[in-house]
């Protein structure tokens, strides 16, 4: 079974060492010197749900680390030599501790290490991957089967739909089982919104923290409107509530949890402590009007 799976790019050149220099031409035909060849890294495709409402567990990012190494680098998955443009030599599976993704387990991602030669031809794809215009790759592979994440049998021979959620859980179709892995690409747009190119390792870990924080957020917005959606319009139901605000955005979620305050301090309005007993001087004197 092919699957084709697009994520997203940046730029930034790696170090060509001894090591990485090694591990090229152990690729290459000719022994390449350091000064011939441009390198840098990928993030190639994660275990997180994605806009398929398809994943990859970490058994089988697993088998694609070791299926994915020698592996040629193309354009928009056209299958010919002329497109050949980079290759991977080196992958890694890297986990982002204290990152969880929507089926409960910790994140991780497919790094790959790609080069290309420094090439008069490769010059102007070398400027546009270091200026970020080539960003977005995908990649494509094999696998054995396409399991449904509700009832766990074959998700092409099950009732459940992909994206829709049964009882409070949402439907995905787990990968499983890597058998091949053909190539990756750059492409324009991505199905796994984090593939990509990588850029340098601090800015990289200081966006991924910004953007964690950003998901955090949303999410403790998202959770504060289904409550209070709860409670504004109790007629609907939490499942109701939840899928309606995990289709919105930050600005979205404001204005509604805005509007459902209001609807709460009109229908519980917030009364006083103090409440006045009677005229003054009956039952307690000069203070006992008032009563707590």
């Amino acid at each position: 079974m092919k699957i084709v799976k697009e994520a997203a790019a940046g730029g930034m050149g790696t170090a060509v060492d001894a090591q990485v220099l090694s591990q090229i031409n152990a690729l290459s035909r000719r022994t390449l010197q350091a000064e011939e060849v441009y390198t840098f890294c990928v993030r190639l495709c994660d275990n997180e749900v994605d806009r398929d409402y398809e994943r990859f567990p970490v058994e089988t990012l697993e088998e694609l680390s070791r299926l994915f190494v020698g592996k040629s680098g193309m354009f928009d998955h056209q299958w010919s030599a002329r497109g050949q443009a980079a290759r991977l030599y080196r992958t890694e599976l890297v986990r982002e501790e204290g990152l969880l993704t929507r089926a409960g387990d910790p994140y991780c991602y497919l790094k790959g290490y790609a080069y290309m030669l420094r090439t008069q031809a490769n010059r102007e794809l070398i400027e546009e991957i270091e200026g970020g215009i080539k960003k977005e790759v995908s990649i494509s592979c094999a696998v054995a089967r396409t399991v449904c994440s509700v009832c766990g049998e074959e998700a092409r021979g099950c009732a459940h739909v992909k994206g829709q959620e049964y009882g409070g859980k949402l439907c995905w179709s787990e990968l499983i089982g890597a058998t091949d892995a053909y190539e990756w690409s750059f492409v324009a747009v991505p199905a796994q919104p984090k593939a990509g190119v990588l850029k340098g390792l601090q800015q990289r870990e200081r966006l991924e923290q910004e953007a964690a924080l950003g998901r955090k957020y949303l999410e403790g917005l998202r959770w504060e409107v289904v409550r209070l959606g709860g409670l504004a319009e109790p007629e609907l139901g939490r499942d109701v509530c939840k899928s309606i605000a995990e289709k919105l955005g930050e600005t979205e979620l404001l204005a509604l949890k805005k509007n459902y305050e209001r609807r709460l301090s009109e229908r519980f309005p917030v009364k006083t402590q103090l409440e006045y007993a009677g005229p003054a001087g009956e039952g307690g004197g000069k203070d006992g009007a008032f009563l707590i």
